[in-house]
């Protein structure tokens, strides 16, 4: 006899999800808060952009090296109880730089601060995208994800604004406060929900004293699964294409197309609400398309906006593009980032995730540079369109991969790559 069918609770009446959600929210606020305040606090001690440029330096180096350990971390601990702690920690690190200014200023604390904040932060991001999994069931991770992607968006698009508005009228360091208070209410809510119990790995607890064997662990999965070896190879494709794409909407906006600060604020308001747009509508194309149409048709509008934004002369248009280009790129990430949670087994999903954002981000930096010095050079008509037209090829050759599937199978159903003989036995299928 078949086991009776269990209805899924909608997301609506699910207390654990909604915690989860709101504090994630006021928490995505306070990132933002602190996304202005930091570096106007650095510009005025300091006053040099250099010394800026050093403090998003020192946070991205923070995120990488953790990158390469954070899987293992989660996979092997209690995630809520990672969560939790690691938002102890940046409120207290946040908490001491308004305590600390009050006293007398003293730049080197941003410094130390950011650099762990960003170990903090790798952790607990990382911790974030298995507990989506274990907060709600399979099929409703693309819904849960769409809601919360929607509402980190709008947090985005407020959080400077207002933190402009706060640090104009008290100061940066209380700026920096709010965020600090944000991660308290995280940590609030997060001790009132429950998450699911993980299931065990082969070899659980085993793992601790090789992390070059447990990164690779995520590694190994994620090529021994056809659809997200393919969709992890193309978007470290994107990435080296897209991560410098800001900058240089920027600058079109600006030098070439002649238009003052106003218009680059209303541009990346544009911007903004694509990413809200493209979230909220996740779900329910991800739902009537699949994953494969879902994901391609994504970047076809990417590609076609990208282009757009290079051949246009007309702010109206261009605005339109980038409007188009942000709502491709939060339907696709959240349609990635959801197949990943779905397809990978729960004793795994931290260290496929944090394999996955180390590879497919390790290119980011190089083709930023690349392509912000050939805007340097050539105008950015030109590298725009050849942008654009790569988006494109990449649709074309996912259309030829297990990425035009509909939906994909799940991980645990795939033949795993052979155990690795090391004397002590791994979780690695």
């Amino acid at each position: 006899m078949s086991a009776p069918h269990t209805a899924v609770r909608p997301l609506w009446h699910d207390r654990n999800f909604a915690v989860f959600w709101a504090v994630q929210t006021m928490s995505a606020l306070g990132d933002a808060f602190a996304l202005v305040a930091l570096p106007l606090l650095v510009l005025q001690a300091t006053g040099s952009v250099a010394q800026m440029g050093l403090l998003t330096g020192i946070a991205g180096a923070g995120a990488v090296f953790t990158g390469l350990f954070a899987g293992v971390v989660v996979d092997r601990v209690d995630r809520r109880r990672l969560m939790i702690w690691c938002d102890v920690a940046r409120a207290v690190l946040y908490g001491a730089i308004p305590v600390c200014w009050a006293i007398e200023p003293q730049v080197w604390l941003l410094y130390v601060v950011m650099a762990f904040a960003s170990v903090f932060s790798m952790l607990f991001q990382v911790g974030y995208v298995t507990a989506v999994a274990n907060l709600v069931d399979r099929e409703q991770i693309v819904e849960a994800n769409s809601r919360l992607q929607t509402t980190d968006a709008i947090a985005y698009v407020l959080g400077p604004v207002l933190a402009g508005v706060v640090a104009a009228s008290f100061g940066s360091t209380v700026a920096i406060a709010v965020d600090a208070a944000s991660f308290a209410v995280s940590v609030a809510g997060l001790a009132f929900i429950r998450l699911r119990s993980r299931a065990a790995g082969p070899g659980e607890g085993t793992g601790w004293r090789d992390v070059r064997t447990s990164f690779l662990t995520g590694l190994r999965f994620l090529w021994s699964s056809p659809v997200l070896r393919a969709v992890t190879i193309l978007l470290t494709v994107i990435t080296f294409l897209s991560l410098g794409l800001t900058d240089v909407f920027i600058y079109r906006v600006r030098n070439e197309l002649g238009h003052g600060e106003s218009a680059v604020g209303y541009m990346l308001g544009f911007a903004g609400a694509g990413t809200i747009l493209g979230a909220a509508l996740t779900a329910r194309l991800r739902r009537r398309w699949g994953f494969g149409a879902c994901w391609l048709s994504s970047y076809v509008v990417c590609g076609i906006g990208v282009a757009l934004m290079g051949v246009t002369g007309g702010l109206a248009v261009f605005d339109g593009a980038v409007l188009a280009y942000s709502v491709g790129m939060a339907l696709a990430g959240i349609c990635s980032m959801s197949l990943r949670q779905q397809l990978t087994p729960d004793h795994l999903l931290g260290r496929v995730t944090s394999a996955f954002w180390t590879l497919h981000s390790a290119l980011g930096p190089i083709g930023a540079a690349v392509l912000t010095a050939l805007v340097a050079h050539f105008g950015a008509r030109g590298p725009l369109l050849v942008v654009g037209g790569i988006f494109l090829v990449i649709v074309a050759i996912g259309l030829f991969s297990p990425i035009r599937q509909r939906e994909p199978r799940p991980a645990e159903a795939l033949p795993g790559p052979p155990e690795p003989r090391t004397g002590t036995s791994t979780d690695v299928r």
